[in-house]
C-alpha cells in the first residue's frame, strides 16, 4: 500500500516521462518535490500538483482539499484552483457522495479556492472511494520554493504537531477497532477534530512571502520520517533529527501506543516541514507566531554523510534512514484490513 519505492519510481515512471520536457518546465518529475512548476514568462509561475487521497474515508472530501493545496502552497504559490476526480465503488450509497462533496466545497470556500472541473464515475475493483485532486497556483519566479532547497547549517522547522493528518484519519476510520482496544468516545472525538489543523497554506505563504526557508514540504505518506527523507533526497543532503524536541499531542500518542505503531511514520499533512538559514531562523519564528501558528527547531541540515535521516534521542543515533521510501503506519493498516477483509 501506498507509494512506490524511489528505485522503482525513478525507473518506471520518471525516467520515461522525463524525456523531452519543455523548456519552460522549471520542476519536472521527480521525487520529494511537492509540485511541478511552469514557466508562463514575465515573471509568472505556474504550480500544478494533483493527489489521491486513498488511506482515508471519513474525512475523504477535507483531505481531497487540504493535500493537494498544501503541496501548492509550500512552494510559495497560493493555491487558487482544483480538478477533481472522484471514483466511487460499484453498488456504493451515492447519498455518501454528498458528504464528500459538501466537505470539498466548505474546505474550497475556506481557502479562496474554486473547483473548476472533474470526473465522476463507479469504478470497478475498488473498496472505498477515492479522490485525486488536482491544485493549480499562480506565484512570481523571486518567491519559487524547493524542497530541494534546503542547505548544509539550515535549521529545520516544523509547525504544530507531528502525525495531525494521521491522528484524524485514525479517530474516524478505525474507530471500531480503536474502541474494541478500549479507547474512549472522548478521545476519539478530540482525536478527530484534529483534521481542523491539517492546511499548512497559511503558515507556508507567510514564511515564503518574507523569502525565509531554503525549502518547504508537506509531509504526507511516510509522515515526519517519510517528509524529513525526501527532503533530505531532493536536497542531496543530510538531516539530524533530534528526535526529543519533535512535538507529539498527547491525544496521538495514545491512539499510537493502543495500536503499536509510530508516530513519527503516519500521515502527518498539517505539520508543515521547512529549513531555514541560521541568520532567518528568528525572523521565521516570529513570522509564525504573527500568524498564530506554534512551529519548533527538531534538527539540522548537514552535509551528506551517507544516510538522509539521522535520528538521535539523548545524545545517542536511534534510527538511520537511507532510503526516500518510508512506508507509513496508516497506510500499513489499510493493507492489513483489506488482506484480511
Amino acid at each position: 500500500m501506498g507509494k512506490l519505492r524511489p528505485e522503482e519510481l525513478s525507473e518506471k515512471v520518471i525516467k520515461v516521462f522525463s524525456k523531452g520536457l519543455s523548456s519552460d518546465v522549471l520542476i519536472g518529475p521527480s521525487i520529494g518535490e511537492d509540485a511541478a512548476v511552469i514557466d508562463l514568462g514575465s515573471g509568472k509561475l505556474l504550480v500544478v500538483h494533483p493527489d489521491p487521497i486513498s488511506g482515508a474515508i471519513e474525512y475523504l472530501g477535507f483531505l481531497a482539499i487540504h493535500i493537494p493545496s498544501n503541496d501548492v502552497a509550500v512552494t510559495g504559490a497560493k493555491p487558487s484552483y482544483i480538478t477533481d476526480v472522484i471514483l466511487l465503488p460499484e453498488g456504493w450509497c451515492a447519498d455518501e457522495l454528498i458528504r464528500i462533496t459538501k466537505q470539498m466545497s466548505e474546505v474550497a470556500n475556506s481557502l479562496g479556492i474554486s473547483v473548476v472541473g472533474g470526473h465522476t464515475e463507479y469504478a470497478p475493483g475498488i473498496q472505498h472511494p477515492i479522490v485525486v485532486s488536482t491544485a493549480f497556483g499562480i506565484t512570481e519566479r523571486d518567491y519559487l520554493v524547493r524542497t530541494s532547497g534546503a542547505r548544509p547549517g539550515d535549521y529545520v522547522l516544523m509547525t504544530k504537531y507531528v502525525g495531525i493528518e494521521g491522528t484524524a484519519v485514525l479517530a474516524t476510520d478505525f474507530r471500531g477497532e480503536l474502541l474494541r482496544r478500549g479507547v474512549s468516545e472522548e478521545l476519539l472525538k478530540k482525536a478527530s477534530e484534529f483534521i481542523r489543523y491539517v492546511s499548512v497554506v497559511r503558515e507556508a505563504l507567510a514564511l515564503a512571502d518574507e523569502g525565509l526557508p531554503n525549502s518547504m514540504h508537506d509531509p504526507t505518506e511516510g509522515g515526519l520520517i517519510g517528509g524529513l527523507a525526501e527532503v533530505a533526497y531532493a536536497s542531496k543532503c543530510s538531516i539530524e533529527l533530534m528526535v526529543d524536541y519533535v512535538p507529539i499531542h498527547e491525544v496521538t500518542l495514545k491512539l499510537c501506543r493502543v495500536l503499536n505503531i509510530d508516530p513519527l511514520r503516519i500521515l502527518s499533512s498539517g505539520s508543515l516541514i521547512a529549513t531555514v538559514p541560521p541568520e532567518n531562523i528568528d525572523d521565521a519564528l516570529k513570522t509564525l507566531r504573527r500568524v498564530g501558528v506554534k512551529a519548533s527547531i527538531i534538527g539540522r541540515v548537514t552535509e551528506y554523510s551517507g544516510y538522509l535521516v539521522k535520528v538521535v534521542s539523548k545524545g545517542r543515533v536511534v534510527d538511520t534512514i537511507r532510503s526516500a521510501y518510508v512506508e507509513d503506519e496508516v497506510m500499513k493498516l489499510w493493507g492489513v484490513n483489506s488482506s484480511t477483509a
